[in-house]
């Protein structure tokens, strides 16, 4: 089971610290891999869920344990030109697969053990369910790696 960070949020929501490198790090250090929201604009990389917004150091793009959500076609392109090594697309897909091959799949949809659990925290999955996934991605994950 791997346990991933969502922007890299612990305990919940924090709006104004997610996908910043400062903030990425410190999940990092504590262990857990995480999603970050990537765009690529005007020949750089930059960190943002709606929008472009802060500069994306490129040891993020280059470190196994951070999972590339390429929010523009530009951001897919470049992460496969440079072999980045976990990345994805979606929009609202029920499931989508990670160029590992992995499902990620939307909350609430069925789970299987090649399966990232999305925000499990906004569905009714029961522990012993989540515990059969490939791994959870969420926005309150220190709870998760504590419950399973």
């Amino acid at each position: 089971m791997i346990f991933i960070s969502h922007r890299g949020n612990l305990s919940g929501k924090n709006p104004e610290m997610e996908n910043t490198p400062e903030y990425i790090s410190k999940a990092l250090e504590l262990g857990y891999d995480v999603e970050i929201d990537v765009w690529y604009h005007d020949d750089a990389f930059y960190l943002g869920h709606d929008e472009p917004d802060t500069e994306c150091p490129l040891w993020l793009l280059n470190n196994e344990k951070i999972w590339v959500h390429a929010k523009n076609l530009p951001a897919i392109q470049k992460c496969i030109e440079a072999s980045t090594p976990n990345f994805f697309w979606h929009q609202n897909d029920d499931y989508t697969l990670t160029n590992l091959g992995l499902i990620w799949t939307y909350p609430g949809k069925d789970l299987t053990n090649k399966s990232i659990a999305v925000l499990p925290e906004a569905s009714e999955y029961s522990l012993e369910l989540l515990s059969s996934a490939y791994g959870i991605c969420s926005d309150e994950i220190e709870k998760y790696r504590m419950s399973l």
